[in-house]
């Protein structure tokens, strides 16, 4: 499954709903919640040890956020990698 995250703030409540080989996009305002000195850093991690983390480089720019800003091992992705991942998983949740 695919989960587009919109939110912020991010509910821990959401992130539990993330199950193990899921891909997570975080869109929009919802990247400001995932810089490293961020309050959902420690859940973050450990969502990584079994899901692969991706946030649209254009809203980092928009943002003005730099890459080394965010949690280590989330991956930056361009509208192409979106519609990868879009194609790849048949199932996709907004959350919004």
């Amino acid at each position: 499954m695919l989960h587009l995250i919109f939110q912020s703030p991010i509910e821990l409540a959401l992130l539990e709903r993330i199950v193990s080989g899921d891909d997570v996009v975080f869109l929009e305002n919802a990247v400001l919640r995932i810089l490293a000195k961020g309050s959902l850093c420690t859940r973050l991690m450990q969502c990584l040890e079994q899901n692969r983390l991706y946030v649209l480089a254009d809203d980092l720019e928009v943002r003005g956020i730099a890459v080394s800003e965010l949690v280590t091992g989330i991956e930056v992705i361009d509208y192409a990698g979106l519609v990868a991942l879009t194609v790849k998983n048949p199932v996709i949740q907004s959350w919004s």
